[in-house]
């Protein structure tokens, strides 16, 4: 059997420049702004073609993945800079459980022309787990605990 796709987190470093701090952009073929809606979670999605690199640029949400018949959430926040790099074939969706709408700039690399059910939803072989979700969120000002598996 071979080894499930697994996502990447990569810290991002910055140059200080007088009161700002400059961080390099990702790489990409395609640059796509994501705004997800306050209070909502989303169901799971797959792309077959292309690897999506998250960074979050205002506020936060709850990234979703199943791996192996587990849910995995990961906590991405702007008070925390990191790329999340989903992919292709790992099942993934958000939540968003704040009152404020979260700005996700997502990187794209393209491996193939698109397919037709990259963004089709699959929705949930398992119903998450919100409490687990609410303990991420709780955590928000310790960076190190910034994720949580669930059955």
């Amino acid at each position: 059997m071979s080894k499930a796709r697994q996502i990447e987190i990569r810290k991002l470093e910055s140059i200080k420049g007088g009161m700002s701090d400059f961080f390099t952009p990702q790489a990409s073929h395609e640059t796509i702004l994501v705004q997800i809606p306050p209070n909502s979670v989303d169901d799971l999605f797959v792309h077959k073609t292309q690897t999506d690199q998250l960074l979050v640029v205002r506020g936060h949400f709850i990234l979703v993945t199943l791996i192996d018949k587990k849910y995995k959430y990961i906590l991405a926040s702007e008070d925390d800079p990191a790329v999340i790099i989903i992919p292709p074939g790992v099942l993934h969706g958000s939540i968003n459980l704040s009152s404020e709408s979260c700005v996700v700039v997502n990187a794209v690399l393209r491996h193939r022309p698109p397919h037709p059910m990259d963004y089709v939803t699959r929705g949930r072989p398992l119903p998450y787990d919100l409490e687990a979700v609410k303990a991420v969120l709780r955590n928000v000002e310790t960076p190190d605990k910034t994720e949580f598996i669930s059955n």
